[in-house]
């Protein structure tokens, strides 16, 4: 059967994109950013993933203020990088696993989540600069990606239990697959920042280490925790981390963490980084 062998946690910063496009990884403001993922990038080569669920969310790229769904399952067999106002970033297309894609969303169906299904869809930072970080530059990724898009954009917007309870959904979908495969699940967005408003610039890092701590050892109080806290403590675009609940959620009650990098500032948000293996 399918299995999911380890969780991921990353920032999406857009500026970390344009800095690997650019050619400017080694600029004294960006080298110590790809310097903290080295370890990731090598222990994902050596796990050899078939197939990322990568939990991220689209910044008005695919999903206009019209039509805005709480999650979006992309079921293609692949996503081409969005245009975002200066044309799409110059990354390989992301290939996806159509099948084991569909089994998720009939499975999370039945388990009673709604789930807005994508035949067609581009993928913006929030998913490519990730895959930038952890899989480098190459002519194609290694690995094949199912885009799992979370509102945190428009109000409503899921609270991290539900974020959470969709991770163990997932989880028991890949589980009752019948196909061989090593499966990751990547959580990403944040960690602390703010865009606009009288907290332009806002970064908490006692949060965040506390966040990144309560992820292995207490979730429970991240999954209760309410928008008004995120938004309180994180800044308006630090409501992201829950998606990283979605991440947790799939990965059982107790887990392993290998690996946690956290970096600030990266353009004027915090940067984090976190390994997870399941211990069950």
């Amino acid at each position: 059967m399918a299995r999911i062998t380890a969780g991921i946690g990353s920032s999406h910063v857009p500026a970390i994109g344009a800095a690997v496009d650019g050619g400017r990884m080694a600029h004294p403001d960006w080298a110590p950013i790809f310097a903290g993922y080295e370890w990731t990038r090598n222990w994902v080569a050596e796990q050899k993933p078939d197939v990322i669920i990568l939990v991220y969310n689209d910044h008005a790229s695919t999903f206009s203020l019209d039509v805005v769904p709480t999650f979006a399952l992309g079921c293609a067999d692949s996503f081409a990088p969005a245009d975002e106002g200066w044309g799409p970033r110059r990354v390989p297309v992301v290939h996806g696993h159509s099948k084991l894609a569909w089994h998720i969303a009939t499975c999370v169906v039945l388990d009673e989540f709604d789930i807005t299904i994508m035949n067609e869809m581009n993928v913006d930072h929030g998913l490519t600069v990730p895959l930038s970080l952890v899989l480098g530059q190459p002519s194609e990724w290694p690995v094949k990606v199912i885009p799992l898009a979370v509102n945190v954009i428009q109000y409503p917007t899921p609270t991290a239990n539900r974020c959470f309870r969709l991770g163990e959904a997932i989880a028991r979908a890949v589980k009752s697959y019948p196909e061989d495969l090593n499966v990751q699940v990547w959580g990403t967005g944040g960690m602390s920042h703010q865009l606009s408003g009288e907290r332009a610039g806002l970064i908490n890092r006692e949060l965040d280490t506390r966040f990144l701590d309560r992820l292995t050892a207490d979730p429970d109080t991240l999954r209760t925790m309410s928008h008004e806290e995120y938004v309180r403590e994180a800044g308006s675009e630090g409501m992201e981390l829950i998606m990283w609940l979605t991440m947790r959620g799939a990965l059982g009650p107790r887990i392993r963490e290998l690996y946690r990098f956290y970096h600030v500032p990266a353009s004027n948000t915090a940067v984090g980084n976190v390994v997870f293996t399941p211990e069950d």
